[in-house]
């Protein structure tokens, strides 16, 4: 998960949220929410982190605080509660669902979109790709609400962190101190910079390098 910076909300569901009766099932222009949510998160999800496409096909509107349980309901339109999920193995066994799909209506401590939240600092990744919180209550949600320890998800993330201790190997760690510094931050710009698509599961490296940046 990376943090996520809550851009300006489609006029439509603006002017729908003011209609009399307004529900999240009946807004007609899912499509304008969906590419509003997309594009503030580069394209990738926002639990998982594996890219999305605007399209229902493709992509979920996730709320955070479930539009499910009566005292959410409130929040079903309100902005700062939705989300762009990727379909999280949505109509395959519960054991490989995972993000949205896999956490139906239950609660999560923290928002990925809520900066107050710090979400970054609470997620730490191993070297085959397991992703953790020192939070018990937290940790045990990243398993058991979204699951997003399925051996694919692993598998990938473990992908991008083998790529990068390469990088760091062949072509970084033998130049001088200083060098490496300058390398290490040019490589997290680059990966952070806002160019409109993030790679999926960017975090994993960025991860990585605010730690090896840390111990220097």
């Amino acid at each position: 998960m990376r943090t996520i910076s809550k851009g300006r909300e489609p006029p439509s569901l603006t002017a729908y949220r003011k209609t009399e009766h307004a529900n999240y099932d009946n807004f007609p222009d899912k499509s304008a929410l969906r590419h509003a949510l997309l594009t503030e998160q580069d394209g990738i999800c926002c639990y998982c982190m594996g890219r999305i496409r605007n399209s229902s096909t493709t992509m979920k509107v996730e709320h955070w605080r479930p539009q499910s349980r009566r005292r959410y309901r409130d929040q079903q339109l309100q902005y700062r509660n939705l989300l762009g999920a990727c379909l999280g193995g949505e109509g395959q066994p519960l054991r490989l669902q995972h993000c949205d799909t896999h956490k139906r209506d239950n609660i999560l401590l923290w928002n990925p979109a809520d900066p107050g939240h710090h979400i970054e600092t609470r997620i730490h990744y191993e070297p085959n790709g397991n992703i953790w919180s020192n939070e018990e209550e937290f940790d045990a949600q990243l398993n058991q609400v979204l699951n997003l320890n399925l051996v694919r998800l692993k598998n990938n993330r473990a992908g991008i962190l083998t790529s990068i201790l390469e990088w760091w190997r062949l072509r970084v760690r033998h130049l001088p101190r200083a060098r490496q510094r300058q390398l290490l931050e040019r490589e997290r710009d680059r990966r952070v910079a806002r160019n409109g698509v993030f790679g999926p599961y960017c975090q994993v490296a960025v991860w990585w390098l605010d730690q090896r940046l840390a111990n220097m």
